[in-house]
């Protein structure tokens, strides 16, 4: 009977070092996309609000006002995400990849403006304090024993009403709400970074025994746009904190 207990001791054993650098992997997997989603959007970001015969074309040179495509780019990433949600159960993991990927440099474009606006300094220092506060939340996220899924509701409404209140905001121009909606969003979604961070790790353990890699590899692409998303909201928002314009 021992050597029984013994036997299957080293068996849950095996199977939990098995699962842990499965996870492991997956997390690196889910970072690893995310960080080339983001140098993605970084280049195209940069390449376009830099060339003055590009910006030009989505978005008046003197006012940064978007013309008609400027505003059809502002608003493809949002309607990517709703589609890409919809579709992902019917793509292959190469294909939700790549379309991944398509946002990515879409996401670049919407924001290209930001190098005509602000300092390349201000941009690169937001940037890293952004790299910063995500860690931190990210890893917060991962190793507390909280459970955060209770925070999913409330995040959820917060997004939905920080986007209407932006959209109206970009037509009534008001300087405190511009403010209060920056200040918002940087609590935001460094609390929906950790939510998620914790939600990618929980998704994995509960279904890493099912051994289908497929559905794994689609739950990484997943997971690294919803963390990629908390990122690039992050920074936008904190650039309006630290950027110094023009």
């Amino acid at each position: 009977m021992a050597e029984y207990q013994t036997i299957r001791s080293a068996g849950v054993g095996a199977r939990s070092a098995q699962i842990d650098a499965g996870l492991k992997a997956h997390m690196n997997k889910v970072y690893g996309l995310m960080s080339v989603a983001m140098a993605l959007t970084g280049l195209v970001a940069w390449a376009v609000g830099t060339a003055p015969a590009l910006l030009p074309i989505f978005r008046d040179p003197v006012t940064m006002q978007p013309n008609i495509l400027g505003w059809v780019i502002m608003f493809a990433p949002l309607g990517m995400v709703f589609l890409f949600g919809g579709m992902i159960n019917r793509m292959s993991a190469a294909a939700a990849q790549t379309f991944f990927y398509v946002f990515a440099a879409v996401m670049g474009l919407s924001i290209s403006w930001i190098f005509a606006v602000f300092t390349g300094v201000s941009i690169a220092q937001t940037f890293f304090a952004t790299a910063g506060a995500f860690a931190a939340c990210s890893l917060y996220g991962y190793t507390t024993k909280k459970d955060l899924s209770g925070w999913g509701s409330f995040l959820l409404i917060g997004v939905v009403g920080l986007i209407i209140v932006s959209i109206i905001n970009i037509f009534v121009g008001s300087p405190a709400i511009a403010f209060a909606i920056s200040a918002i969003g940087v609590l935001l979604f460094a609390a929906l970074t950790a939510y998620d961070t914790q939600n990618i790790k929980t998704t994995y353990l509960q279904h890493a025994h099912y051994g289908d890699q497929e559905w794994l590899d689609k739950s990484a692409i997943m997971g690294a746009l919803s963390l990629y998303i908390n990122f690039i909201n992050m920074f936008m928002f904190l650039l309006q904190f630290l950027g110094n314009r023009e």
